[in-house]
């Protein structure tokens, strides 16, 4: 008897071939066999002529949806249905959470078998587990698989529905989303706290005091028994102290007057409290609190945690990685126990196995948090991962084994001291156990490290005490605006609203980001000038779809439909179709949104208006005069604009860019000019000349614009900048910048280029041929980090019949795969590289070229061949839109 398993990925399934019968065939469906079209191409010609087919959605006929096979997809369908012929039953086990029981539910759609057929589910890719699961199988939920349709539907009516009101009113290639648009206010509304944010000034004392040859710092607390004010008294909208506080402000001279009169007088130990606090473990992680620690600790972004993750746990290492639940199996605590034991010794065993049980009323997810898998935990070590795999595998494994760790326990210290009529305060902890801090601290990457640093030890002191006053400090402060939400926080408040689904904030971060709604500033999150137009167009005509609660209370009904609590279509209807739904506030609105005011940010103390244009924001002044508008420079972020930046922008734009000098040797002017992605170089005037272009080069990283004088200029302008052959090619060696900054390269030809990053301490100005071939020589870092794998070939199979080129096999990070040119081809499933011969390769060349996936370049190409003969009407069409909520997996993620 065969059985015909599938799974999502090609990993995936070799990791679970290896705890099934050889009768068992596992194969992979790539993610999604089915979808709703991706563009108005895609839709087949009977349908195109109906108004709904834009959606994808029949809102006329009960909400039916229009599933389509895609293009890239269609070769793997044929491949299963050819699989499941040979077969005698069925087995879908594609994910245990809604998104992966949504797969499984079109797989059988698809392949409609006429074999037995089970649907199979595991949060983990272990021996145990997958034999547990084959006992236990089950039907499809179509509970869960409605619900999951339904907030597909849901995604795609907000999305088709509000973004082409976006392109119209605001700017072509927006997009709006159900959780995206909600996620973008929230970075629009800190923006807006921190634009309106007053400075406030306050001072105090610090004194460095010593006793028995031990210093601890003391800090100024009263004043005549009055508080000393502090950050926390000032109201951040107007920089002075909160109507009503009791408190002292002190200024700079008063500071230092009172410093000049306490600096040589006695200092009395008045009071001494000791306090016992006891510090417990965080639970194990959810999908949630997996993105904001990788973040903290690694900096990684939740999307790249999340692929992490995704491979992790398709390798057999960790379980599933999308889940809501803090629960941990009895399996699982005994293996955390044992690691405790082992690692740390019994003492660091709490007394009782822990047990932690969900708050969020609305998990839905898998049924046990992130950890490692199997019944013992290898270490991180043991595992032969290596750079972000390790690391990531590294935090999930202390933050499991430390939730079965024995409470810290620390003694907080305070001690009040009197110097005539001023209060001073010192503090001091004193971790009497560590417990689990021995093995996880948050936000640390070194618990011992963290441990230290957390310790504050003070000196043996009793009330009377007298320790003398080595130093004495007047120290000024500033209040801080609000700070902008990282990634970090923007997952955890995201969670704590209850807006979305874990599973998808990775890809809904990635999306505003990627379509201009906020950018990267070091780990924060800065909304654009588009950000606040597309927020003020949402918040004053569709309220609802940006409102943390309503969005909120969307999601529990979602989850309502999931348990049968609540019935997908009439919700669906009075949503979209309601008296008040979606589409009749957008025909009752779209006439009435002037795109002029759409299109313009009124920020609060500015006299200038801000416009998003063509070609990004531009600031607009009116005078007597006239109009005069500048483009906005990328950098320069809502909160940070003020009525004196727009004046040096509208400056230079009206007196010409600022003039360094001449080129010594063309005579040629130097400017330095701001654009929208920074400060740049130009050499020599415009002219009308299209196709004569001023050479421009932008500042490298970390230069300012005054920083920048003409011989720096010139250099820079020379770039790239030859350093000489290379010993062992006689190629030459250049040094540039480029989009990712400094770089140098080995020009080999026809062999392609090496290129190599520059490190902190080099100069692309003056670094030498030496260094170059240095940088050159050490192994190829990817932009994620890991070393890259070796360009020599597993295997050479021949050359290509038709150009001569080399036809190779090589290990890539996703398994084996074959080459040619710039077409790879993974390998068929269970077909080794040693039997693969060079015809069955040519087909799969063939194949791969043949469905437009082979490259950036070759799909750049066939679209701009679509363009030329199609014309615009054309072009209009074919435009995608997509609905970015989404809780689609990818092959990659």
């Amino acid at each position: 008897m065969t059985t015909l398993v599938i799974v999502e990925s090609p990993t995936k399934a070799r990791t679970i071939r290896n705890y099934l019968p050889s009768s068992y065939q596992v194969e992979a469906s790539m993610g999604h066999v089915r979808d709703l079209p991706q563009s108005a191409s895609e839709i087949p010609e009977k349908y195109k002529g109906e108004k709904w087919a834009k959606f994808g959605v029949n809102v006329d006929a009960d909400f039916e949806p229009l599933y389509l096979v895609p293009k890239d997809k269609k070769q793997v369908v044929q491949q299963l249905k050819a699989a499941l012929k040979d077969s005698d039953e069925l087995i879908l086990a594609t994910d245990e959470d809604r998104e992966g029981e949504s797969i499984s539910w079109h797989l059988l759609q698809i392949l409609k078998p006429t074999v037995p057929t089970k649907r199979m589910v595991f949060h983990e890719i272990t021996k145990d587990a997958i034999q547990n699961a084959l006992q236990n199988c089950r039907e499809i939920d179509d509970q869960v698989v409605r619900a999951q349709e339904t907030r597909r539907i849901l995604d795609r009516l907000v999305g088709y529905t509000l973004s082409p009101l976006l392109w119209k009113k605001v700017a072509w290639g927006l997009s709006a989303g159900r959780v995206q648009s909600v996620a973008v206010r929230l970075l629009v509304t800190r923006e807006r706290q921190r634009r309106a944010f007053r400075k406030g000034t306050y001072w105090d004392l610090k004194g460095i005091l010593q006793r028995e040859g031990s210093s601890f710092d003391a800090k100024l607390v009263t004043l005549d028994k009055v508080k000393i004010a502090t950050g926390s008294d000032f109201d951040a909208n107007t920089g002075n102290i909160i109507q009503g506080r009791q408190v002292k402000l002190l200024s700079e001279l008063e500071a230092k007057a009172l410093k000049d009169r306490l600096i040589d007088k006695v200092w009395t130990v008045t009071n001494l409290q000791e306090r016992p606090v006891t510090r417990k473990p965080s639970p194990p992680f959810t999908t949630s609190t997996l993105q904001q620690e990788a973040n903290r600790k690694l900096g990684l972004s939740a999307r790249d945690t999340m692929r992490t993750a995704q491979s992790l746990y398709e390798k057999g290492f960790i379980t599933y990685m999308r889940t809501d639940s803090v629960h941990l199996s009895e399996q699982a605590i005994t293996a955390a126990r044992s690691c405790v034991e082992q690692k740390y010794g019994v003492e660091y065993l709490s007394p009782k196995p822990r047990k932690y049980t969900t708050k969020s009323k609305g998990a839905q997810e898998a049924h046990e948090a992130i950890r490692p898998a199997g019944s013992t935990f290898k270490t991180s070590q043991e595992t032969g991962l290596s750079d972000r795999e390790f690391k990531v595998y590294d935090l999930i494994w202390k933050r499991t084994v430390a939730c079965q760790m024995a409470d810290a326990r620390q003694t907080q210290i305070v001690v009040d001291l009197q110097v005539e009529n001023a209060g001073f305060r010192a503090t001091g902890k004193r971790i009497d156990f560590p417990g689990y801090l021995r093995a996880y601290v948050e936000g640390s990457d070194d618990p011992n490290a963290a441990l230290e640093n957390q310790e504050v030890i003070l000196p043996a002191l009793k009330v009377g005490d007298h320790p003398n006053c080595r130093e004495l400090e007047a120290i000024g402060h500033e209040t801080q605006p609000p700070a902008r939400y990282t990634e970090a926080t923007l997952v955890k408040t995201l969670e704590q609203e209850g807006i979305g689904r874990p599973s998808t904030y990775a890809s809904i971060i990635g999306t505003i980001i990627d379509r201009g709604y906020a950018q990267k500033l070091k780990n924060a999150l800065a909304p654009t000038f588009t950000a606040f137009a597309v927020t003020n167009l949402l918040e004053q005509n569709f309220p609802d779809l940006v409102d943390t609660s309503f969005t909120a209370k969307m999601e529990r009904t979602l989850d309502e439909i999931a348990n049968g609590a609540a019935h997908w279509l009439p919700y669906l209807q009075n949503f979209y179709l309601g008296e008040k739904g979606l589409d009749n506030q957008v025909k009752e609105r779209i006439n009435e949104i002037d795109p002029i005011v759409a299109r313009t940010v009124e920020l609060e103390d500015l006299d200038a208006r801000v416009r998003i244009g063509k070609f990004g924001p531009y600031v607009e002044v009116e005078n007597g005069n006239g109009v005069f508008t500048a483009s906005i420079p990328q950098d320069l972020t809502p909160a940070e604009l003020n009525i004196e930046q727009v004046q040096v922008l509208i400056q230079q734009k009206m007196e010409g860019p600022d003039k360094l000098g001449l080129h010594p040797e063309t005579g040629e002017p130097i400017y330095i000019l701001n654009g929208n992605y920074g400060p740049y170089l130009q050499l020599g005037d415009v002219t009308e000349d299209k196709k004569k272009k001023p050479k421009r080069v932008s500042l490298p990283k970390g230069v300012n614009k005054e920083d920048v004088h003409l011989e720096m200029a010139v250099g820079l302008l020379a770039l790239p900048r030859l350093l000489g052959p290379h010993p062992e090619t006689g190629k030459p060696v250049k040094t540039a910048i480029g989009r990712f900054g400094p770089y140098v390269v080995h020009d080999q030809g026809k062999e392609g280029k090496d290129y190599r990053s520059l490190k902190g301490e080099d100069n692309v100005l003056t670094i030498t041929i030496d260094r170059a071939l240095e940088l050159l020589a050490q192994p190829k870092r990817t932009r994620g980090g890991s070393r890259s794998k070796t360009k020599t070939p597993l295997r050479e199979l021949g050359v290509h019949p038709k150009d001569g080129e080399p036809v190779n096999i090589y290990q890539g990070p996703y398994g084996v795969y074959v080459n040619h040119g710039k077409v790879n081809a993974s390998l068929p499933e269970g077909k080794s590289m040693e039997e693969l011969t060079l015809e069955t390769a040519l087909e799969l060349i063939a194949a791969k070229a043949s469905s437009g996936k082979s490259g950036r370049k070759s799909s750049k190409s066939t679209t701009s061949t679509k363009k030329k003969t199609s014309g615009k009407s054309t072009k209009k069409t074919t435009k995608k839109t997509k609905d970015d909520d989404q809780e689609g997996k990818s092959e990659s993620e």
